[in-house]
């Protein structure tokens, strides 16, 4: 399950959705999705449907994110069947000079699946992280921390 073509095809997904966002496409930001997609958003909000994604990323494209770009590292893929696969990377918007891989202030997950021979996503999750309080929780809670940290 899950060989290079495969994990390339996702990377490729991915790509274009960086390149969307930045050029401020909303319709092509809404294509990488499938039409029935979830989005929850950094802040909680939850958009259901390709419509939603895309009208809600056209309004905010013109508004609070106008001249952002998206910077996005991928941290894992992990394949479930020939048809699905958990993307999970760290994420965020930027003015300028792109951020550095560990300065990227979001967790973001992407479930994929492979609709009539393409990769789209289905599920996005993003997560606002607090490093503050993950540094407090690993000092006062060493074995919190995560194994590939330790």
């Amino acid at each position: 399950m899950g060989n290079a073509t495969d994990r390339q095809q996702i990377l490729n997904v991915i790509a274009e959705l960086v390149t969307a966002w930045g050029n401020a496409d909303a319709d092509a930001y809404g294509a990488v999705f499938t039409e029935d997609a979830t989005y929850t958003s950094y802040v909680g909000t939850y958009y259901a449907g390709r419509a939603d994604i895309t009208e809600s990323h056209r309004a905010l494209f013109g508004s609070v994110l106008k001249g952002t770009k998206l910077a996005d590292a991928l941290v894992d893929i992990r394949f479930y069947g020939p048809d699905t696969a958990v993307l999970t990377s760290r994420g965020d918007t930027y003015k300028g000079t792109p951020k550095k891989a560990e300065e990227l202030s979001k967790a973001q997950t992407y479930t994929l699946v492979r609709q009539d021979g393409r990769w789209l996503i289905a599920a996005f999750q993003n997560t606002k992280r607090k490093k503050l309080m993950e540094l407090i929780t690993f000092r006062t809670v060493p074995a919190a921390r995560p194994l590939a940290q330790r």
